[in-house]
């Protein structure tokens, strides 16, 4: 039966000698178009030759079952290796498709896998059918001739068939190629994939669109596919389902119906619309419309790709050694040792400092407002304003305290957020709010989303290099110091392979490689330690460590790298090492009240901090809570009892408990300073009309509860109710009191006053001492007689004047009494003299009696003289 479809096929049969095949159970084809058959399971090379200083080597071998064994190509040192059931291997490690190497380039090509080399002009195709290989093809894309040997020969020596032979012209050669079926097919009847090889391979040669497979009972696409002799070799798929294709990319392929795609996501070959495709994200399927959630923000497959929510993730500006990632993302080296700036805002500025010996930060400046160093980070230490901090410190600009024993916080009055690690070396990472956008310089860039602009220099023109742009930002002259390449072999070759473990698919942080691309944490890894001065250890821990916090601020926990990698950190007075260390209620302060720290959401860090059970005391040791003292308004008080405020107190875990039984009454309520401080001085009725002190005053005792005032009679009442005092007396809110020609009421502990007309009073008095109606006081003792006041004003006629003059004693200097003389409308004078007075009337006033003009009346020592028609009185002593 072979033999029949042998003949069949080969009456079609064109031969298209531009390639070395080899296929079914050992055919192969030159590169001259000769071909013949090797049956042998022994390794064979199919080629081997040199160009342009590059080695190539290809060699095969046979299976009992007649398909090849494995293939193992070897170009420019990199061995590929393709076993029988298709899984490749590169420099022994496997791989998957696409495969990306410098040096080559592996996929899938239509039913056939292809290498293509970037260093030779040379392709391998090969096409695994799950038993073995059972076609392979060497192409060549210009003619390699000089030392080329193996079985594929060289294309300039002419071979047995010509060029573009017609075989079905000529029964010659027809023969000789069922002879060649005959021998493929001997001793491997019941292997159907060795003469299914041999007729795949006839029918591409000749191009026919006959239907061999019919013929020859091969099997055709697996699952819903369906064959094509000459189709795109790049067939739409869900991962691409619009593939760019050529002229050249065609070939025998396997594609869906119209209107469908391959779903390479999934087991087997099935075909679905576009719309059903899932989406794949760390190694694991998504059905259509399922959701994934990071850190960071929602995703949703749609048609086979991710439709993401924005980037909900502050970005972060990242100064890493001389390692630089702007809030924008874009990453760059640094290049000399020395001061730089930066980032720089409207009222802050951070500066770094590098070590003049390493490739290290020695010290960062945080200032804000532009006044002074706030803050001053350096090995292992932090101090503000020249204050060293051990725990925490607070001020009206900034938060600023331990996280761990390797990370610093800082958290701003405006909401910017500072890690600055350090311990073993120093490194910045600074978080801005959505306020800043835009507004930053200096090394991070300005915080704006795009990253072309991100080398801004200090001179305001973009640089299209890093080292420029950031020697612009360096604080005075800068030199370009720090190496670039690896200038040790011993540290090349220790970094080359440490730095590996970045890169191992099977390693501790592979879990991480989905989420953060190692590529430049690799190569800072590289250049780190390669430009270490000792301790090479410490320096690619360092680096380790970069790449697992990264990992971190995406939410993704990588494991205990650190003692897979030889990078444990030692911890001290009974502390322990943890990954994601927390501040928050970690300090035996924080059991006495409540910690500011718990606010302050950030990135997690690692380092040394207390086992569960125990607090920090003094930033240095880990007590057990029932040995922590308790703070309070007073101080900090041990544990046990204590007397506060005169009350009888207990320190306990922490936390001062005190007997809240104050004995008050009448509604009132025990304040306690000690736990919880008030201004007690702004607790009464007659406080709301006081000064506020600048100071708090807290004094422990029975007071009104909230909302509540005492009165002036120790009653509580709302503020609309409070009383008012005047001259000792207690006034409820509402009542009024009239004086000084005011009428005032009690309104909220306050008088509320009213001006009413008020008349004025004139005195004299003594030597020589007068009052005015505007209570000015003066003295003049002159010895003639004074108008103390009239109302004439220099008119001809007033209607009255007061006049005074001083009466001695025997002693001159002395005024023993005064003279008043009292005119009336000028019909009427009345003197007043020792205590006594003596009317005159004018001539022509007959109704004096009828009408009097004044009236006077004596009380205790003074004389009143009220002159009626001006309702005007006057007392005169």
């Amino acid at each position: 039966m072979w033999i029949y479809y042998c003949s069949r096929l080969l009456t079609r049969l064109c031969l298209l000698p531009d390639v070395c095949k080899t296929f079914g159970s050992g055919v192969v084809q030159m590169f001259n178009g000769t071909v013949f058959y090797v049956h042998s399971t022994c390794p064979f090379t199919l080629t081997r030759f040199t160009h342009n200083r590059v080695d190539c080597d290809i060699t095969v071998r046979r299976g009992e079952n007649g398909l090849l064994e494995y293939v193992e190509i070897n170009v420019n040192k990199i061995q590929t290796r393709i076993l029988y059931n298709g899984t490749i291997f590169v420099e022994q490690r496997m791989v998957s498709l696409p495969y990306d190497h410098t040096y080559q380039h592996v996929f899938q090509y239509g039913t056939n896998t292809k290498l293509r080399s970037t260093v030779l002009p040379l392709s391998v195709i090969w096409s695994s059918v799950g038993v073995g290989i059972d076609s392979l093809w060497v192409k060549l894309e210009q003619e390699l001739v000089p030392g080329m040997t193996g079985l594929c020969g060289r294309p300039d020596i002419p071979g047995q068939l010509p060029y573009k032979h017609i075989f079905y012209t000529s029964s010659k050669y027809i023969h000789k190629y069922i002879i060649l079926c005959q021998e493929n097919i001997y001793g491997y009847e019941k292997e159907l994939y060795v003469g299914c090889a041999f007729y795949k391979e006839i029918a591409h040669r000749c191009q026919t669109s006959y239907a061999w497979r019919t013929l020859t009972h091969c099997r055709n696409c697996p699952g819903e596919l369906h064959f094509e002799e000459q189709g795109d070799a790049f067939v739409p798929t869900c991962s691409n389902p619009a593939p760019r294709t050529n002229d050249q990319d065609i070939t025998s392929t396997c594609v869906c119906p119209q209107g469908q795609v391959l779903n390479d996501r999934a087991e087997g070959h099935y075909c679905v619309s576009e719309s059903a495709c899932p989406c794949v994200y760390a190694g694991r399927n998504y059905a259509p419309k399922e959701e994934r959630r990071t850190k960071c923000q929602t995703c949703m497959c749609y048609n086979g790709k991710w439709i993401c929510s924005q980037n909900s993730c502050p970005s972060r500006c990242v100064i890493e050694g001389q390692f630089v990632t702007t809030f924008d993302g874009k990453q760059y080296t640094l290049p000399g040792k020395c001061s730089y700036m930066a980032s720089k805002g409207f009222n802050w500025t951070i500066t770094i400092h590098f070590s003049e010996t390493t490739s290290s930060i020695q010290n960062v400046f945080l200032q804000i407002y532009q006044v002074r160093v706030v803050c001053l980070f350096s090995h292992n230490s932090v101090q503000f304003e020249k204050e060293e901090i051990r725990e925490l410190h607070q001020s009206d600009n900034a938060m600023v305290f331990w996280q761990s024993s390797m990370y610093v916080q800082v958290l701003t009055s405006f909401g910017m957020k500072i890690q600055v690690q350090t311990s073993p070396d120093l490194q910045l990472y600074i978080t801005l709010p959505q306020s800043e956008v835009g507004m930053p310089e200096g090394l991070c860039g300005n915080y704006n989303t795009d990253t072309t602009d991100d080398f801004t220099t200090s001179s305001g023109i973009v640089e299209n290099a890093a080292e420029p742009f950031a020697l612009s930002w360096s604080v005075g002259d800068c030199p370009v110091n720090i190496p670039k390449v690896c200038i040790n072999t011993d540290n090349e070759i220790f970094a080359d392979e440490k730095c590996h473990t970045l890169r191992d698919s099977s390693g501790i942080f592979a879990k991480c490689y989905d989420h953060v691309p190692t590529d430049n944490y690799h190569k800072a890894c590289i250049q780190r330690t390669c430009t270490c001065g000792t301790g090479l250890q410490q320096c690619l821990c360092v680096a380790l460590a970069n790449y697992a916090k990264a990992c971190a601020n995406q939410g993704i926990t990588v494991g205990d790298w650190r003692r897979a990698t030889n990078c444990t950190v030692p911890c001290e007075n009974n502390q322990r090492f943890d990954y994601e260390m927390q501040a928050c209620n970690s300090t035996c302060l924080s059991l006495s009240r409540p910690d500011p720290r718990c606010g302050v959401e950030d990135a997690p860090v690692e380092g040394c901090g207390c086992l569960e059970g125990t607090h920090l005391t003094g930033g240095l040791t880990c007590t057990p809570k029932a040995q922590c003292p308790c703070h309070h308004q007073r101080g900090v008080t041990p544990p046990g009892p204590v007397a506060i405020d005169g009350r009888q107190c207990k320190c306990e875990d922490g936390e001062l408990l005190c007997s809240e039984d104050c004995g008050c009454t009448q509604g009132k309520v025990c304040v306690h300073c000690s736990q919880f401080a008030i201004d007690t001085a702004q607790k009464t009725c007659a406080s709301l009309s006081k000064p506020i002190s600048a100071v708090q005053n807290c004094t422990s005792g029975c007071y009104c509860p909230g909302g509540q005032l005492e009165d002036h009679r120790g009653v509580c009442v709302t503020v609309d109710n409070c009383t008012c005092q005047y001259s000792g007396k207690v006034f409820k809110a509402g009542q009024s009191v009239k004086t000084n020609c005011r009428t005032c009421t009690c309104r909220h502990a306050q008088w509320s006053c009213v001006d009413e007309p008020c008349p004025g009073t004139c005195l004299v008095y003594g030597n020589g001492h007068y009052q005015t109606f505007d209570s000015k006081w003066y003295r003049y003792d002159g010895n003639c007689q004074y108008t103390l006041v009239e109302d004439g004003c220099g008119r001809e006629a007033g209607s009255f004047s007061v006049k005074v003059e001083s009466v001695p004693c025997c002693d001159e200097a002395l005024t023993c009494s005064r003279t008043i003389v009292l005119d009336l409308l000028g019909n009427v004078t009345l003197t007043l003299n020792e205590m006594k007075v003596t009317r005159r009337l004018q001539g022509g006033w007959a109704s004096l009696e009828a009408e009097p003009l004044y009236s006077t009346h004596t009380v205790g020592l003074y004389i009143m003289i009220s002159h009626l028609l001006n309702c005007m009185c006057y007392i005169i002593m």
